[in-house]
């Protein structure tokens, strides 16, 4: 079997579970187009606590862990099969590390499932989802991620969903594509990172713009993990989509391995993959 790609999506609002923009097309595509894996590993900012596990359970619940959203979004259920077994393989493979398995606690929160509602929709390929530990130093996750590297090679889709940059304090909520300046400096900044040197992507803490765009590490750990898988392999991580939101989100998501041609598109917020018409570009 031939390695998967790995993907950070930038998830932004769950409001996306239910909307068509241009964000959400873009991830459409990344689900027809990238090659079908046996199971996801999910690394979602919102299972975000004091140890490191992993969901070991064959159904996984859907978390709706948020509030003051539509009814409909409450409602919303993705019932995707959880995968026991590779659980078991992820507490091997980054060993010395320790790894708990969640038999009964967790599931799949919103991190997870806005984005697989559109990757796959039909909710058949099993789902395993991995917590940040919130007592460790970003070197720790960046570490972790490399511990990860073998998974792709079975077959194994790691999916990390966060943003790099995350600051609801500052949130314009009238202004769908709105970036601020320093939000846009930082999201370059990264991007530039990512594209030279994945392994080096701690120095960004240096960033005269990363207190304001990272004030909690929550919704950026995750692409920690995907410059870990990065950096193992000696790869940098391709920019699959870059846009904003509300002024200080930033929708950007990047691929290992995801090999998909882009084309910019005008009337859309996001870089889409070629062929994907999009609809509107507001979130």
């Amino acid at each position: 079997m031939s390695r998967m790609p790995a993907l950070f999506i930038g998830h932004g609002s769950p409001m996306n579970t239910l909307e068509t923009n241009g964000f959400t097309e873009a991830w459409r595509a990344f689900g027809t187009t990238l090659p079908r894996p046996k199971a996801v590993l999910a690394i979602s900012a919102h299972w975000y606590f004091g140890t490191t596990a992993v969901t070991a359970m064959a159904r996984p619940r859907t978390i709706h862990d948020f509030y003051g959203f539509p009814e409909a979004l409450f409602a919303f259920e993705y019932p995707a099969p959880g995968d026991p077994e590779l659980a078991g393989e992820i507490v091997e493979a980054v060993k010395p590390e320790w790894v708990g398995l969640d038999q009964d606690q967790w599931g799949l929160d919103h991190g997870t499932w806005s984005v697989l509602a559109h990757l796959y929709p039909d909710a058949d390929i099993p789902v395993v989802q991995l917590s940040l530990n919130a007592t460790k130093p970003f070197e720790y996750h960046l570490a972790l991620g490399q511990r990860l590297a073998s998974l792709p090679e079975r077959g194994v889709m790691i999916l990390a969903s966060g943003n790099v940059v995350h600051n609801l304090r500052s949130l314009r909520w009238g202004e769908p594509d709105l970036g601020f300046d320093w939000a846009q400096r930082f999201d370059d900044a990264v991007a530039e990172q990512l594209a030279e040197g994945p392994g080096d992507v701690l120095k960004l803490t240096e960033h005269p713009d990363f207190a304001a765009a990272v004030p909690t590490p929550d919704h950026y750990l995750p692409m920690l993990y995907l410059a870990g898988l990065a950096s193992d392999q000696g790869a940098v991580l391709e920019p699959l989509v870059r846009g904003h939101s509300m002024g200080s989100i930033s929708m950007a998501c990047y691929g290992l391995d995801a090999e998909i041609e882009l084309r910019k598109n005008s009337t859309c917020a996001a870089r889409l993959p070629a062929g994907v018409p999009p609809e509107q570009s507001n979130i």
